[in-house]
Formats: structure tokens, C-alpha cells, sequence
């Protein structure tokens, strides 16, 4: 097996860790270039707000340098999936997050403490042009729910034909992808012509939706990590974490 990285700069490091102790190959290529945005948060907007929930590590990230590292206290916090809760989890922010079957958006929406939501303020905390399924279940659950989008996303400047060629001559097998634009710059990178490589590659992805959207792209092989988390892209490669 050998492994394909594709999370944005910084933040394969954690893989890379495991598979090195584990002498498992790897290469990296990030296939999202994420950055901060000039959207703040007023104080009155932030003191009169309920609940913050977290997008991704991403998001939690850039609302910690925009807030200089220090989080209200009144709020509950949310994060989708297990690795952004980790996230707030070093700023000692104890958030609840989706099930470990479901780390994802529909995982967060099922938790008890999200269905009596009515009258209660929100600040989605996310990257521009996020999905809306969140505002729009916590909306029609009576809940007031404001954006707050604190990073941008953008494709890394690649040659598809190059780094493809790069790819096929290390033996890439497996491509670990951790959100919907991550797969969406793969598909758009590979030419025509090597997609039949790309659908043998066994393709780990991160939640339901992006398995769908893999099967919609044409791709077969693929494995749903139910997170983005070390542990469980490990678990879907078939290594144990010790």
C-alpha cells in the first residue's frame, strides 16, 4: 500500500507521523489551499450568541487567531466531527460533536441537544460557500442562525498531467480525501486519459455524503472513513492506532 495525502499545507502531519512509525509510503500533494478571510465578529454579535458551532479544524483555526486565542465562555459549542472537537479541545473548549457512525453534518443535526433549539442563537463558524444544511435544519427548528466565515478555500496551482505522472511512478494505490473539495480538485486534476487509474486507486473518504458524491464521479473502490480523523482514515486503511 501506498498512500496519497491531499489535506491542505500543515495539515498531513499527523498521517505522516503514523504511517512513517508504521513504514508505510506516502506522498503528499494538498489539493485545498485554504485561506484567512478579512470577515470579523463584532463583540455585540458574539456576546448576544447562544451556541458556536465548528465547521472543521479549518474553521476553528482561523477563529482562534481572529479572536486572539481567547473563546467566550457563554457559548455551548458544537463541532462537526471528532477532529474539529479535538481542535477546540487545545483552546479547553469541551464541545459536542457527531456520533462516531455519523461525523458529519446529518451526525451533528441527530444529537438530543440540537432537536429544542427554538429561540436560540447560532454562529456557524465555517469557510465561504459551505453547505446549508445546518442553518437550514437549525432555522426551521426556531433557531436564529448567523455565518461567520472565517477562511476561504482555493485549488493549488498543479499541473494535472505532471503530478499524476508523479503519482503513478511512487505506485499510489490509496488516496485518502477528507472533505467533498478535496475529491472535487482530485477529479478536476486527473486528465481524461488517466482516469482509469485514478478508479483503481482505493479512495478513503471522510462521511456518507462524499462516498456519494465519489460514486457520482464515476469511482468504485472507495471506503467511508465515517470521520476525518487519524483514527479512523487509519482504522479504513487497516492499520491500528496503538
Amino acid at each position: 500500500m501506498k498512500v496519497l495525502l491531499t489535506r491542505p499545507q500543515g495539515r498531513n502531519q499527523a498521517m505522516e507521523e503514523q504511517l512513517s512509525q508504521r513504514d508505510v509510503a506516502y506522498f503528499v500533494t494538498p489539493l485545498l489551499a485554504v485561506v484567512e478571510t478579512t470577515e470579523q465578529l463584532s463583540e455585540s454579535c458574539l456576546s448576544c450568541t447562544d451556541n458556536l458551532l465548528f465547521i472543521s479544524t479549518n474553521a476553528v483555526d482561523f477563529a482562534a487567531k481572529k479572536l486572539a486565542y481567547t473563546f467566550p465562555t457563554h457559548c455551548r459549542y458544537f463541532a462537526v466531527g471528532q477532529a474539529t472537537a479535538d481542535s477546540l479541545a487545545l483552546h479547553n473548549i469541551n464541545a459536542l460533536t457527531s456520533p462516531d457512525k455519523s461525523q458529519d453534518s446529518e451526525g451533528l443535526l441527530s444529537l438530543a441537544e440540537l432537536q429544542h433549539v427554538d429561540k436560540q442563537t447560532f454562529i456557524i463558524v465555517r469557510g465561504v460557500g459551505g453547505r446549508e444544511t445546518l442553518a437550514e435544519q437549525l432555522t426551521e427548528r426556531g433557531a436564529k442562525v448567523n455565518y461567520w466565515q472565517v477562511y476561504q478555500r482555493t485549488l493549488p496551482k498543479l499541473d494535472g498531467y505532471y503530478i499524476c505522472r508523479q503519482w503513478q511512478s511512487f505506485g499510489i494505490d490509496t488516496i485518502v480525501v477528507t472533505s467533498g473539495e478535496i475529491l472535487s480538485n482530485l477529479v478536476a486534476l486527473v486528465p481524461k486519459e488517466l482516469f482509469a487509474w485514478l478508479r483503481s486507486c482505493h479512495i478513503i473518504v471522510p462521511s456518507n455524503r462524499v462516498e456519494i458524491q465519489a460514486n457520482a464521479l464515476g469511482l468504485n473502490h472507495i471506503s467511508n472513513a465515517n470521520g476525518a480523523n487519524t483514527q479512523a482514515t487509519l482504522t479504513s486503511l487497516g492499520i491500528n492506532l496503538l
